[in-house]
């Protein structure tokens, strides 16, 4: 599965990370391409390298996400 993580935080701070096939996916401007992972887990890891607060999406990385 592809991933990626919103270039935006949201009002908390966090930068969400989204399968491709996500429907709240940022436009492409807005994204940072994270590669191809079995599960969101490092996914987020990845993002993390960017930015240090980053979450699981609710609807699509859930098993990620902390709220």
């Amino acid at each position: 599965m592809r991933y990626y993580v919103n270039r935006n935080a949201q009002s908390n701070g966090d930068h969400e990370v989204h399968t491709a096939s996500c429907s709240f996916l940022p436009n492409p401007e807005n994204r940072l391409y994270l590669g191809d992972f079995d599960s969101c887990r490092p996914a987020v890891a990845e993002a993390k390298k960017t930015y240090a607060q980053s979450n699981g999406c609710y609807y699509c990385a859930n098993a990620c996400n902390t709220g």
